[in-house]
């Protein structure tokens, strides 16, 4: 009996030397923010993880994502661990070999819709013929463009897209640069809002998921980190939703705007998800396919298995919803 008690009370103490193996093997998480996130704000201003992770040891390295293609750049590149997309931007990041996972939703926005100046006299899509569009590629905003342009009868070819990030794009329309430009919240709200842009095309159905990514390979070697991550994140979001005072005025130190601009973004912005699962995978699939059909995805890419391998509820089980 002696025997047994000590072989079972040295296995368990070895499970425990190897969690915290585990855990000592990591000195520092990287995570991005962004204001298209307002939960990462919560998040990082109440310092959660710092406080999750203060007893491993584990440093909270912050890095801003200006658009989903920069933060699929940094996890492409290992500058980040954990990244913030809009679903569908992760979707083609995994069709053309960033080796990610989307793990949690940090909210369901309409943050997307083309916009002009009042001036312009653009009032529909078929306008944008012959037209210039600021656009920032491999985003929500870029990919809601297509779309609206292929349910238009018309294609990228027969616009010219100004290559430009969000807050360029939003400059280059002031100034006149561009007829219209693909938008992103909250700088699309301060269009809005401070310069009298007009919203003139709004789909909120062709706006993907905000959506937690990532790297396959850290979630691989540190699963019960993720979770841990989440978990913090999980608090955050419930902390936005309780407090909408701290979570506009998060969002305006961040982005230096006026409050009407941030209530603006809020005003189309859900919180009340946070589990990744067949909802969110079923939107993305949808804008691959649309992608695919307008001609941006190549033809023999399997949408709905790449869909597959991104979506990855596992590490969400203990969720509310």
């Amino acid at each position: 009996m002696k025997s047994l008690l000590g072989v079972a009370l040295g296995a368990l103490m070895s499970a425990t030397a190897l969690g915290q193996a585990f855990a000592a093997d990591l000195s520092e998480i990287r995570i991005d923010w962004a204001t298209y996130n307002p939960v990462s704000l919560i998040l990082k201003k109440d310092g959660l993880l710092e406080k999750e992770f203060e007893k491993d040891g584990i440093k909270i390295t912050w890095v801003q994502s200006a658009g989903s293609n920069k933060a699929l750049e940094f996890l492409s590149a290992s500058s980040i661990d954990f990244g913030s997309t809009a679903g569908a931007a992760a979707l083609i990041g995994r069709v053309n070999g960033n080796p990610i996972k989307s793990i949690y939703v940090y909210s369901r926005p309409e943050w997307t819709a083309l916009v002009t100046r009042k001036d312009t006299g653009i009032t529909s899509v078929a306008d944008l013929k012959g037209k210039s569009i600021a656009v920032t590629r491999g985003t929500d905003p870029h990919i809601f463009l297509v779309r609206a342009l292929a349910e238009a009868g018309l294609s990228e070819k027969d616009v010219t897209l100004v290559l430009l990030q969000h807050a360029d794009g939003k400059l280059a329309l002031q100034r006149g640069d561009v007829d219209a430009w693909a938008g992103l919240d909250p700088l699309m709200a301060s269009a809005e809002v401070e310069n009298g842009d007009v919203l003139f095309h709004r789909k909120p159905e062709n706006n993907s998921w905000g959506i937690l990514n990532v790297r396959e390979d850290f979630a691989q070697e540190h699963p019960e980190i993720v979770s841990r991550v989440l978990a913090a994140y999980e608090a955050a979001r419930k902390e936005a939703i309780a407090d909408p005072a701290a979570l506009e005025a998060a969002l305006v130190e961040a982005t230096k705007l006026p409050e009407a601009v941030i209530e603006r973004q809020l005003e189309r912005t859900d919180l009340s998800h946070s589990r990744i699962g067949t909802d969110q995978q079923a939107t993305i699939e949808a804008a691959g396919l649309a992608l695919q059909a307008a001609g941006v995805l190549k033809p023999e890419v399997d949408i709905k298995a790449v869909a597959g391998e991104l979506v990855d509820p596992s590490f969400g089980n203990g969720l509310s919803q």
